[in-house]
């Protein structure tokens, strides 16, 4: 605590007088253009990754990125990405997973997260990627190591996710009159690097 506490009060005495008009500005209210839907791992940093300033992106963030599809029952998620499409009118919504996510190595080791009931009800979410992922890698000519197949699980995850996306009645009518467009990003903590779905050929490539 006493790390962040000197944080606040460096914000305060150094960060903070030199974007003053900035925050007076947010004060006031925000209009972001981008909903940013990513894990809660602690080692990805949203405005870090994408070079951005308080008030650009609306920032959600649970265990490994997930998107419940819609329901009548309430969530947190739902309810976020019901505000930022109907209320802020974001514009895009990025979807972004990660390297080494422990959310998907619990997925892959669901008797892992017997101790972990809600977890586990959380990751349940993630079944279609986890079948998808087992099927690609019976039909594999060689044996994934287990990197391999967790990369191969995060990539479905984020397709997965975006599919749930889908079924938000908000996000598919803007989708149905073009004013609203959907990414799947994956982030590889080790490298910097960012890949980009390609939702028709299933690929992550280099994000340009």
């Amino acid at each position: 605590m006493d790390k962040l506490v000197a944080g606040v009060k460096k914000f305060q005495a150094e960060v903070f007088p030199k974007r003053k008009a900035l925050f007076n500005e947010l004060a006031t209210g925000q209009d972001p253009r981008i909903l940013f839907i990513t894990c809660a791992d602690s080692r990805l940093d949203p405005i870090m990754l994408t070079q951005t300033v308080p008030g650009e992106l609306f920032i959600c963030r649970n265990a490994g990125n997930i998107i419940p599809p819609h329901r009548s029952s309430t969530g947190g998620m739902t309810a976020s990405l019901e505000y930022a499409v109907s209320v802020l009118g974001v514009e895009d919504i990025i979807i972004c997973g990660h390297s080494d996510c422990g959310a998907m190595k619990g997925a892959l080791d669901v008797d892992s997260l017997k101790d972990l009931p809600h977890v586990q009800d959380w990751l349940g979410h993630t079944r279609g990627a986890l079948a998808a992922t087992q099927a690609r890698c019976k039909c594999s000519s060689t044996a994934l190591s287990e990197s391999e197949e967790l990369r191969m699980l995060t990539e479905e995850n984020i397709l997965q996710q975006l599919q749930h996306l889908r079924t938000h009645p908000t996000v598919a009518a803007k989708l149905a009159t073009k004013s609203i467009n959907v990414h799947g990003w994956l982030y590889d903590i080790g490298t910097g690097e960012v890949f980009c779905a390609d939702e028709i050929s299933r690929e992550f490539k280099p994000l340009a």
